[in-house]
């Protein structure tokens, strides 16, 4: 690609000619003024001749001067804002293979509920701030500079610096932590390919309860202080669901944890972040004393949704938001076979009837799309988020097993 960076305008997608390996990701996020620092290394593979490199960035300051690909800095550096798009274009062609592009950049811990955000919670009376992160679909890109597209996995190692005090999560378990006085940094273990999607972090108060699976893998659900009590049923389903799971994909989870925490600011019922998965507090609380027998549905099936996705979704990934569908179509789907195994008394089944229902009803609308829905750019992606990507694509998938026949579908050896 030589011409001018104008090129890169309005696109789709991100152009194949190099493609992100490994992310070194840190973060200092200051939950007084609600502003974030980083800085990122990223291994990057170009295997085509080209002088710029197209990446997405939004809503960040980056500092120019800190770019760098290998010792080359660029010779320009153009926003797109309205595509979320950074184009760094160099003075000579770039050498093929690898190479490491690094930069610092900073932000703000916003209250849209998208992008590295601020949650607020109380603690022995006082207001206080949490950050928290929500990427899918687009909004990595508004906490680092990276290849923000799915089908662009790469494995991810994260350091942040935070308060001493504070509950820390990421994607994977801690490597190490140093403490310097009143700020500590935490060190995570280096995750398998994933997309930046499901990139998470969680930093605040909160405690914890604690189960295993029968391989051994650590379940936490974390709350605010105090709450961890009505943590225990959605542990229960989640312990349940990984075992499950595991048998049914024959696969083992992917992952050396699973945390499930409970957000009291936040957009969706969930989001099955690889390994951190977080939840509104209604979507993962239960309280025998005051929540009702519908609640205690929805919490089983959320949970067993979100953990469906760890491997379908998370382990295998749809390559562009067009199969939407069968990434949420599926995991609704594997929710209520999973729900109807542990609580056969709730005829779950029946209920499901009501999404197809719900679904129909969306579909005889002239408003109405098919499953899958072409995007040409990522504004478009949240919008397929709807009774007809879940429900009707989970319709779509049981209808399919029943005419393939439990068995078959699942294909056992």
């Amino acid at each position: 690609a030589g011409g001018s960076a104008e090129q890169f305008r309005g696109k789709a997608r991100l152009p194949s000619f190099a493609a992100p390996r490994r992310y070194e990701l840190f973060l200092r996020p200051d939950l007084v003024a609600c502003t974030f620092s980083g800085s990122v290394a990223i291994s990057v593979a170009v295997s085509a001749p080209t002088r710029f490199l197209v990446l997405n960035a939004l809503d960040l300051s980056v500092n120019r001067a800190s770019i760098r690909f290998q010792a080359l800095a660029p010779t320009e550096v153009v926003f797109f804002k309205d595509d979320g798009v950074l184009v760094l274009g160099f003075a000579k062609q770039l050498p093929l293979g690898e190479g490491v592009l690094k930069m610092d950049f900073t932000g703000i811990l916003n209250d849209q509920m998208r992008g590295f955000y601020r949650s607020k919670y109380q603690y022995k009376g006082k207001e206080r701030n949490m950050a928290v992160t929500q990427f899918e679909s687009v909004d990595a890109r508004r906490c680092f500079p990276c290849w923000d597209e799915p089908a662009f996995k790469a494995k991810f190692k994260l350091t942040l610096e935070v308060p001493s005090e504070l509950v820390a999560l990421s994607n994977m378990p801690v490597a190490n932590a140093t403490f310097a006085g009143p700020i500590k940094t935490v060190h995570y273990q280096e995750s398998p390919p994933m997309s930046t999607y499901l990139v998470a972090i969680v930093v605040g108060l909160f405690e914890y309860v604690e189960g295993m699976t029968t391989k051994g893998t650590r379940v936490r659900v974390y709350t605010q202080i105090g709450k961890s009590n009505q943590g225990k049923f959605a542990l229960d389903v989640g312990v349940k669901s990984l075992n499950l799971y595991k048998d049914y994909f024959d696969t083992p989870f992917p992952l050396p944890k699973l945390d499930m925490v409970a957000i009291p600011d936040f957009a969706a019922g969930a989001m099955e972040n690889y390994g951190l998965v977080t939840y509104r507090e209604v979507a993962l609380l239960f309280d025998d004393k005051s929540s009702s027998a519908s609640s205690k549905q929805s919490v089983a099936i959320t949970v067993a949704h979100e953990l469906a996705h760890q491997w379908f979704g998370n382990l295998v990934t749809m390559e562009w938001w067009t199969h939407l569908w069968l990434n949420e179509g599926f995991a609704t789907w594997m929710s209520h076979l999973a729900v109807d195994s542990f609580f056969p008394q709730w005829n779950i089944w029946a209920q499901f009837l009501d999404r197809t229902t719900t679904a129909l009803r969306l579909d005889s609308l002239e408003a109405s799309h098919p499953i899958e829905v072409e995007i040409h750019h990522a504004s478009e992606v949240d919008q397929i988020f709807d009774a007809i990507s879940y429900d009707k694509g989970a319709s779509v998938i049981r209808m399919l097993q029943s005419y393939l026949g439990a068995e078959r579908f699942q294909w056992k050896h």
